[in-house]
């Protein structure tokens, strides 16, 4: 029944920008904290950002190039990339759940993911 669909994903050079958008059904979106996470291939999934269920308070390890936000009222949430570099080629995740957390254990839903290549 809970749904998190990406989309925004693809091929782009470096330096270039992307903004990727989770949207979300089944749930009280307003109520959960999102996050986003990437995995490289032979690499463990990782942090990129977190924000709260009000959108004022965020974890952002990167704000000098990625920026979390959301849109409570269309039930999404956006990354903003901006200077990618081929380091940041990975599919990139939409998480839910009910704690503000850095671990994607802490997450009950998922997105299926979107491809984000940044070539050199």
């Amino acid at each position: 029944q809970v749904q998190l669909v990406e989309s925004g994903g693809g091929l782009v050079q470096a330096g270039g920008s992307l903004r990727l958008s989770c949207a979300a059904s089944g749930l009280t979106f307003s109520r959960y904290p999102m996050a986003w996470f990437r995995q490289a291939p032979g690499k463990e999934r990782e942090i990129v950002a977190v924000i709260n269920w009000s959108g004022d308070s965020t974890y952002n390890p990167d704000p000098g190039r990625f920026t979390i936000s959301r849109d409570n009222a269309k039930d999404t949430v956006y990354l903003q990339m901006d200077s990618l570099k081929p380091e940041d080629t990975a599919v990139y995740y939409c998480a839910a759940g009910p704690t503000i957390s850095r671990a994607a254990k802490a997450y009950n839903f998922w997105g299926q993911g979107t491809q984000v290549t940044v070539a050199s």
